[in-house]
């Protein structure tokens, strides 16, 4: 398995994997699936923004899961601070898959000079939510009942993690 930066040759399987995670999981709070073209897209607008998009290979070159990050919320006294989102292919989870493409997100973002990194996850996903406080995030906070899906309410769980120990913050 190999770690690179995404190509506009694996939207379609990124898209795929998307949607299997839209259809299938409350990983993704959406109920419609998107196009390639919608995968296109945002891949397009993450790049032009510089933000990184990766994807796990396997060894035949398929898309086994990718991962991003970008901002936390658009006011300016968040630009030191990054939420992540990573999706792994549905016969990949539990391999490692997320654990390879959550470490490269996080060396990326300490390259890059962020901060901190937030993680907003389904309260009931206790496999990533074991990955993220394994790899050293933190609890931030719980909002109870603030989406739904599958006809019930789901809670939503911040973990956050500081990747440097700078006193001030960059402007």
């Amino acid at each position: 398995m190999r770690i690179e930066a995404a190509a506009l040759e694996h939207i379609a399987e990124i898209a795929a994997i998307y949607n299997d995670a839209v259809l299938t999981t409350t990983a993704v709070w959406n109920d419609s699936p998107v196009g390639v073209d919608d995968r296109r897209a945002w891949l397009e607008d993450r790049l032009r923004l510089r933000f990184p998009v990766l994807v796990a290979l396997d060894e035949d070159g398929g898309v086994v899961g990718y991962a991003t990050f970008g901002p936390w919320r658009p006011h300016d006294g968040y630009r030191n601070t990054v939420e992540h989102s990573v999706y792994v292919r549905s016969d990949q989870r539990g391999n490692g898959v997320g654990r390879m493409l959550m470490v490269a997100l996080i060396d990326l973002a300490r390259a890059g000079r962020v901060h901190a990194m937030i993680g907003a996850i389904t309260s009931d996903n206790t496999a990533s939510l074991r990955l993220h406080e394994a790899l050293g995030f933190e609890h931030g906070g719980t909002l109870r009942q603030v989406g739904a899906k599958f006809g019930r309410w789901l809670d939503l769980t911040f973990l956050q993690l500081i990747l440097d120990e700078r006193p001030t913050p960059l402007s």
